[in-house]
């Protein structure tokens, strides 16, 4: 799945449990919250249940919280009237009013200041809103989404985010798990990631060294999805004509030693692609000493869906036999 803001995509079981609630909460007017570190792909998530439901042809309006100064951002999402302080020269409608029949997004919610948490509530509650300067109330006929990589419930704790609007918010709640706890997406969003910024660059048909996967694998994201974005998006920029993403084109983080790779590997794009998939699953079962229960669990697959891809690609998935017996 991709928008114009970037891809949504994978193959474990997380991945597929938050597609499952996407589909259950599309057409529902109830708000959602979307919880999970940065650079995990909330707004995308947002974005998708826009997309698939049945307000996909209205305004998606997002708003970051922690991007607007406080003193501006109340005017932003609720508009102002002329005159109601200064440079007022006009009235003007909040983001909020603008995607009436949408989607109002808003994301680091946990930024929020007290004040606007106050008139949040009253929006979600009473599903009315005034200007800033008016005293008539409008109808509010967005529905609203809302992110945050804040633990809320510690953030109400510390007297810093109203209780009554987190139970507003939190009806229901997807979450997102870092990119380090669902590693069998990492093949899936490399891939789209190359094609994308290679499709770009003319270079379409983008592959990976094996060493290169390894260092991909070895790394432990911090950023999560974004920083994968970015570092793919350097790769295909440094790794040449030949689309080859070898370990000498990959950033000092992934590879502090400064490794060089070997010369371009033959055979077609379909080929890479299967040989990467098939050095994760054959490095995850050795991990998990050829236990496939254990494997599927630790990187985020049903052992049916493992079972598959060790078929597809044909991966052995048993020990090989001790040197010297049969």
């Amino acid at each position: 799945m991709r928008n114009g803001n970037g891809i949504l995509a994978g193959t474990s079981e997380a991945f597929a449990r938050i597609l499952i609630l996407i589909d259950k909460v599309r057409d529902l007017d109830a708000p959602v919250l979307i919880v999970g570190e940065s650079g995990t792909g909330k707004e995308l998530i947002a974005r998708e249940i826009h997309a698939r439901g049945a307000r996909a042809g209205k305004p998606f309006v997002a708003v970051n919280c922690s991007a607007i100064p406080e003193h501006l951002l109340e005017s932003e999402l609720f508009g102002h009237v002329r005159g109601a302080f200064t440079g007022a020269l006009r009235d003007k409608p909040g983001l909020i009013e603008e995607a009436a029949g949408g989607t109002f997004f808003l994301d680091e919610i946990g930024d929020l200041s007290p004040s606007l948490q106050a008139k949040l509530l009253r929006v979600l509650q009473e599903r009315e809103m005034r200007r800033v300067g008016e005293t008539r109330t409008r109808p509010v006929e967005a529905r609203f989404l809302s992110a945050t990589n804040r633990d809320l419930e510690k953030e109400i704790e510390r007297g810093r985010f109203r209780e009554d609007l987190f139970y507003r918010l939190k009806i229901i709640v997807i979450e997102v798990p870092p990119l380090r706890e669902r590693r069998a997406d990492l093949p899936h969003l490399m891939d789209c990631f190359a094609e994308r910024y290679g499709g770009e660059m003319g270079r379409p048909k983008v592959g990976f060294a094996p060493r290169a996967v390894d260092l991909f694998f070895q790394y432990a994201w911090p950023g999560n999805v974004r920083e994968l974005q970015n570092e793919v998006q350097r790769a295909v920029i440094l790794c040449g004509e030949d689309g080859v993403v070898r370990p000498e084109h990959l950033s000092p983080k992934l590879n502090p030693r400064r490794e060089a790779g070997a010369a371009s590997p033959a055979g077609t794009y379909a080929e890479a692609k299967s040989e990467f998939v098939r050095r994760f699953l054959r490095q995850a079962l050795e991990r998990c000493d050829f236990n496939k229960a254990r494997t599927a669990e630790t990187i985020g697959l049903s052992r049916q869906g493992l079972f598959k891809l060790i078929k597809r690609h044909g991966v052995a998935g048993d020990q090989p036999a001790a040197e010297g017996k049969p």
